[in-house]
């Protein structure tokens, strides 16, 4: 089933120690682009979240936004430099000799010496952290996938009913195609009667201005590959997916043999069929533009 590349996906998961938030939303892009903001501590993991986004993801603009809350009460210890602390005093004493005054340095003046005494958060468990957002990623994006899914289902049987607009003005014109010829036969008779008042007409000459007339006029094999592109569009939009970029090609070749009908239509009602032919090409083309 087609995917539209429009969509929104969330996870949260927590195991107790700490609790996860992945929000990922999705728009159309000609690639696959990708955008994560997280946490600084997080980043290591990026790469690993690229690769989990590929598994579901083959194009559109993708947002990923992830917060992280460490739920347990240990997240960071204090630590005791006492070689630093030990070289502090020894400088304190030192001055005090050599400049004849009283060292009343306390432990809490110590305590606050630069590196004396540091605030260290514990060291990531990288491995159960993993685990825990490689999960919550891929829930979210398994929810993403299924916003697509069903917003594509919407855009297949819109197309649908497009295609299927296009070949009523497709047959119209078949079918309206060879009348052209003989109206145009019979209106050439006329003039040229009327031009040589009644004097005998050459047939001859009249089939060959009809000949080239029809040249100018014939839309047959751009008819046929219309209609092929349309059966071609149809077929595709059963595929399973990845199919947005071969869409596209097709809706560009239908452009152009719409535009071919048009700049060869020889009456008002095949023009005017033409052109909305190209309309409803036009919203196909840009309702393509959000599948995957």
């Amino acid at each position: 089933m087609i995917k539209s590349m429009t969509g929104f996906g969330r996870c949260e998961r927590s195991d107790g120690q700490r609790k996860i938030i992945v929000e990922i939303k999705a728009v159309n892009h000609r690639y696959l682009d990708a955008a994560i903001k997280m946490p600084k501590k997080l980043n290591f993991f990026e790469a690993g979240i690229r690769t989990c986004l590929k598994k579901y993801v083959q194009r559109g603009k993708v947002d990923i936004f992830i917060s992280y809350e460490d739920l347990s009460e240990n997240t960071a210890s204090l630590t005791y430099h006492y070689e630093l602390a030990k070289e502090y005093m020894h400088y304190f004493s030192l001055m005090a000799e050599q400049f004849g005054i009283e060292n009343d340095i306390r432990v809490s003046s110590l305590s606050k010496c630069p590196e004396v005494l540091v605030m260290e958060e514990q060291a990531m468990d990288e491995k159960t952290i993993w685990n825990l957002l490689e999960g919550c990623v891929e829930g979210a994006l398994e929810n993403l996938v299924e916003s697509r899914l069903l917003e594509g289902k919407n855009l297949k049987e819109d197309l649908y009913k497009k295609l299927d607009g296009m070949l009523v003005h497709v047959d119209y014109i078949t079918e309206r195609s060879p009348g052209l010829l003989l109206e145009y036969r019979k209106k050439l008779e006329e003039k040229v009667k009327e031009l040589l008042e009644g004097s005998q007409i050459e047939e001859g000459r009249i089939a060959a201005e009809v000949t080239l007339y029809a040249d100018k006029i014939c839309v047959d094999e751009e008819l046929v590959r219309l209609k092929s592109h349309i059966t071609g569009v149809k077929a595709a939009l059963l595929e399973e997916d990845g199919v947005g970029r071969k869409l596209d090609f097709m809706a560009q070749e239908m452009n152009r043999e719409a535009n071919t009908i048009l700049s060869k239509s020889g009456g008002l009602d095949i023009t005017n069929h033409a052109i909305e032919l190209k309309t409803e090409i036009e919203k196909i083309r840009e309702q393509i533009q959000n599948i995957e």
